[in-house]
């Protein structure tokens, strides 16, 4: 009690103002503790001539004096606080914050004391620039630091980058997490995905929202927490650091903060390519705009291409531009034009490029734009286009009355030059794997069995990571009524998936996804194989075993029970023919 009671006054005595402790040792001392208690409610009480004669008046009604008194100064506090708010925003700028600053100077002995406290972080938190012995003895100590206003607190963390990144670290963490949940959510659909929320809605999200409050117009924590990104994304390679980097700014942006969006050289960048990733697609006059901003990087100012990559690193970025790219390509097959006539695509890959070198530009710190390989242009994307020829040829020969030698087979095999791009070259990778999701999402059967064995061996692994396999599970709901066939079933699970499971973790977790989804439409025998093949070792981790445990639960509620067997079901029963008005 005595530690509460000695906060409760904490520094009252350096100010010359009695209090519990002066109390206590007048009485002590004293032959008449009822006239030192007398003398002691004068010299302490509220000095007002007027109020002498109205106190006795409340002690008629049984109006204890602390409640009066405590009234009196909740009312005075709320008056306080509202001045010290007033004073911050009237008069010159030096003598509103002189007259701030002679009031924290007066008033900072009394922040231990909690009913004086808010009124010393009121002043604090006005001030533009609280005086350094403030800063320090509020650092600290835990709860006046915690307890003081973010304003406050940026003044304390863009000198102090530890504690800063002590506050940063568990929300990028959070940010991280969020992001591999959706990934792996149970929820399999082609509507609505990993790309579904508009950038608008993406940052609105909890961990951006905290992040720009923190940051303020405060341009040295926000270099700080870009530092901190850049860091990270080279340390894990991982490209939701990327996505957060430019959601960041965007929200700056939308908040207006020109102290920082004017500074941020990518910003412009930034804001025209937020446009595209809402339209998912990178119309003429945008494509204009950013090819001017990448031409206009200047010499000596080439370190904003580390910048720009990682903007185009983040996996929104990459799949609007993947996915014009895909749509460009359509385009030319109509208009007989090949890739390297046309700006727009090559402009496109410049992008896609530059986003895919991002990890390596900003690790040698050697900032040029990494050469395109002619052969992309000049091989990889006419094979391509070829496929989407080979689609309409299929197309108009099945539409055709057949002649004697019978419908013309599907083309099965895949140039051994597409498996070697896929192979050795990222961007042709990415972009082949974009296609996949687009005959996947067309519904195209054969295409997409056809180009599969390809998949197997990629670029580091691309056909097996998360964002790929989020969305091909995805479209594959599409193909839902192929499962039933062992041959499709075989080709994708025996083919592809299974091929990977048991060295990544990831993969087996998505295979499990599907199944969860879609175990009704699978071919019985099937089922039972991949039940077999999925099932969990020792050195699996929680999300399988715990994903494994729900498909296993789903196909016991399945299986018939002996009684139903023997009888016919329902459903399989001949339908009565019921009569058409007409035949009556």
């Amino acid at each position: 009690a005595g530690a509460g009671q000695a906060a409760m006054y904490a520094g009252l005595q350096e100010l010359g103002v009695a209090n519990g402790e002066d109390l206590k040792e007048t009485l002590t001392n004293c032959t008449e503790p009822l006239k030192a208690i007398e003398q002691f409610q004068t010299e302490n009480g509220v000095l007002l001539p007027s109020l002498q004669s109205a106190l006795p008046f409340l002690d008629l009604h049984g109006t204890p004096r602390l409640e009066f008194h405590q009234s009196v100064f909740d009312e005075l506090r709320e008056k306080l606080l509202e001045r010290v708010s007033a004073i911050a925003l009237e008069g010159k700028v030096e003598e509103r914050y002189k007259k701030l600053e002679d009031l924290l100077e007066k008033s900072f002995s009394l922040v231990k004391m909690p009913s004086i406290q808010p009124v010393v972080m009121c002043v604090m938190k006005h001030l533009p620039k609280v005086p350094e012995k403030k800063l320090k003895l509020v650092m600290a100590d835990k709860d006046l630091y915690k307890a003081c206003a973010v304003e406050v607190k940026r003044q304390i963390w863009q000198d102090n980058q530890a504690l800063f990144g002590d506050e940063v670290s568990p929300l990028l963490k959070q940010y991280i997490l969020e992001k591999e949940n959706i990934l792996f959510s149970n929820d399999i659909s082609v509507l609505h995905n990993f790309f579904s929320p508009s950038p608008k809605t993406r940052r609105q999200g909890e961990v951006v929202q905290k992040l720009t409050q923190m940051i303020g117009k405060n341009v040295k924590l926000y270099d700080m927490v870009l530092q901190f990104l850049r860091t990270l994304f080279l340390r894990t390679r991982n490209v939701h650091y990327c996505t957060l980097r430019a959601e960041l700014l965007m929200s700056l942006h939308d908040l207006e903060i020109s102290e920082i969006c004017t500074v941020d050289p990518c910003h412009k960048f930034t804001w025209c390519l937020d446009a595209c990733i809402r339209e998912k697609f990178v119309d003429n006059k945008r494509a204009r705009e950013l090819q001017g901003f990448l031409d206009g990087v200047k010499k000596g100012q080439e370190q904003v291409l580390g910048d720009l990559s990682m903007i185009l690193c983040d996996p929104f970025a990459i799949n609007t531009l993947a996915l014009s790219t895909i749509r460009h390509l359509q385009d030319l097959v109509g208009q007989d034009t090949l890739p390297r006539e046309s700006p727009d695509l090559l402009l496109l890959l410049r992008m896609l490029s530059l986003g895919q070198g991002a990890w390596d530009m900003i690790d040698s710190q050697v900032f040029k734009e990494p050469k395109m390989e002619v052969e992309l242009i000049t091989k990889f994307l006419p094979m391509l286009m070829s496929f989407v020829v080979d689609d309409h040829t299929f197309n108009v020969d099945q539409k055709l009355p057949s002649e004697e030698k019978g419908p013309i087979p599907y083309p099965s095999t895949i140039p051994e030059a597409f498996t070697k791009f896929l192979q050795e070259n990222r961007i042709a990778c990415e972009i082949g794997l974009y296609y996949i999701l687009h005959i996947t999402k067309q519904r195209n059967k054969n295409a997409f069995l056809r180009l599969l064995p390809a998949l197997v061996e990629t670029f580091s692994d691309l056909a097996f990571s998360d964002i790929f396999l989020h969305l091909l599970t995805g479209n594959l709901t599409l193909l839902g009524d192929e499962f039933a066939l062992e041959e499709f079933c075989t080709s994708l699970f025996d083919g592809f998936f299974l091929t990977a499971c048991s060295r990544k973790e990831n993969v087996h977790r998505h295979v499990l996804r599907l199944l969860l989804h879609l175990h009704h439409k699978v071919a019985p025998t099937k089922l039972e194989s991949l039940q077999k093949a999925l099932e969990p070792t020792k050195q699996s981790g929680e999300a399988v075993k715990e994903l494994y445990n729900q498909l296993t639960e789903k196909l016991e509620l399945r299986k018939p029970s002996p009684a139903e067997v023997t009888e016919t079901p329902s459903m399989e029963l001949p339908l009565p023919t019921v009569p058409t008005p007409a035949s009556r």
